[in-house]
């Protein structure tokens, strides 16, 4: 019987292929705004990712992820390095500042102020570039974050800025080493480029060594935003962070505690949470009524092949695993087919800079908005083959 239900749903092809389709389409768009969601909540602790021999992640006890924080004392450095358990601690300050380019044009950049001893806190750095750069007077480091076009200046000296007015036109090259840039009129030249994980939201990123953060950003009585702890040997950053949270009353996480802590500050906070799933709810409703319609219709017009079934013997409930075979059988292959789709299109939208990231779980959301989905369909369309009598299809009503 099922190698009938399923010769059945190949014999109309037009609604077979628009089943198929109905199905990928929902498929490729969940498992799309899965991996969008994934990506952007990854994105979104990229700091974190970025500072690997962090164990512990010390804070103002009012901070709950690395999107929104507020600074605390210096001596704060201080009092985690007393700490039983610490073998090394080193300063991390975030800040948001106004850049002025040669062009006359500005962008806002996140400033980030490593140890001036280690340079602790930055990535790595492109083009064989050393961070002992950082030791030269006003040396930066900048990053696009995960922007594109943001990091221009001007390409003929005639242009530069401030020589008469700004010329916000002109046609630019990205900036190199050695191209100068004003943060609060203070003067910064560009040692190179660093390789950070790409930022949500995107915004450029300046790495700077402290004493220079101080210098350049306007005065401030608490510039420290973070301690980066590392653990002494067989010491475990779980039990190092609750010491340091006890002796220190700050806010004391594990790398992987505090990127959880940020996903579920995201969760409650970002308006992208209800963008997404405002996505996922726009492609089930299309998608089920895609499948709920063309799965109806294709029972409909069938009905006369379950009714002489049904008058040779056939069950309802074997009948109505028939019409479950169909959408089963439809729904497995109009899944690979939206999930290679997707596989696809990832890629590409990810060169695009868009936080694009499949991660083992999309592909299950996806598979499992799409099982509820046909199963809905198929509920709607046995109804009409449990209520069909075999009398029917004998007095030509069907």
């Amino acid at each position: 019987m099922f190698r009938i239900a399923i010769k059945m749903l190949a014999g109309d092809r037009g609604k077979y292929a628009g089943l198929l389709f109905g199905i990928a389409f929902t498929s490729f768009l969940i498992t799309f705004a899965a991996s969008f969601f994934a990506g952007f909540m990854t994105r979104g602790f990229s700091l974190i990712s970025d500072n690997p021999a962090a164990d512990v992640w010390v804070m103002d006890p009012a901070v709950e992820s690395v999107e929104q924080t507020t600074n605390m004392p210096t001596s704060a450095l201080d009092r985690v390095r007393s700490v039983a358990g610490v073998q090394s601690a080193v300063p991390l300050a975030l800040a948001t500042t106004e850049v002025r380019f040669p062009g006359g044009h500005f962008q806002t950049f996140q400033l980030i102020g490593v140890d001036d001893a280690t340079a602790a806190g930055v990535p790595l750095l492109n083009d064989d570039v050393q961070v002992t750069v950082l030791r030269a007077p006003d040396a930066v480091l900048i990053d696009s974050g995960g922007t594109v076009g943001k990091l221009e200046t001007p390409r003929f000296q005639r242009d530069q800025w401030p020589h008469g007015e700004p010329h916000l036109d002109a046609p630019t090259r990205p900036l190199a080493s050695g191209d100068e840039l004003l943060v609060n009129d203070h003067r910064v030249v560009v040692a190179g480029y660093t390789d950070a994980l790409p930022r949500f939201p995107p915004r450029p990123l300046m790495y700077t060594t402290l004493a220079n953060a101080r210098r350049i950003l306007p005065p401030e009585r608490l510039r420290l935003t973070f301690v980066l702890a590392s653990a002494a040997p067989g010491v475990r950053s779980t039990e190092l962070a609750r010491r340091i949270q006890t002796v220190t009353g700050l806010r004391a996480r594990t790398a992987d505690e505090f990127k959880s802590d940020t996903v579920r500050w995201y969760l409650v906070n970002s308006e992208d949470v209800g963008d997404v799933g405002a996505m996922l709810t726009l492609a089930m409703t299309v998608g089920f009524g895609v499948t709920a319609v063309l799965l109806y219709i294709f029972t409909t017009e069938n009905l006369k092949q379950y009714a002489v079934l049904k008058a040779m013997g056939a069950t309802s409930k074997l009948l109505l695993a028939m019409v479950f075979v169909q959408a089963g059988v439809c729904a497995l292959i109009g899944t690979g087919l939206g999930l290679g789709l997707c596989g696809i299109a990832g890629p590409i939208v990810g060169s695009q800079g868009f936080p694009f990231r499949m991660m083992w779980f999309t592909p299950l959301v996806g598979g499992l908005m799409v099982f509820v989905v046909c199963v809905l369909a198929a509920l709607i369309s046995a109804r009409s083959v449990l209520k069909l009598e075999p009398a029917a299809v004998f007095a030509g009503r069907n």
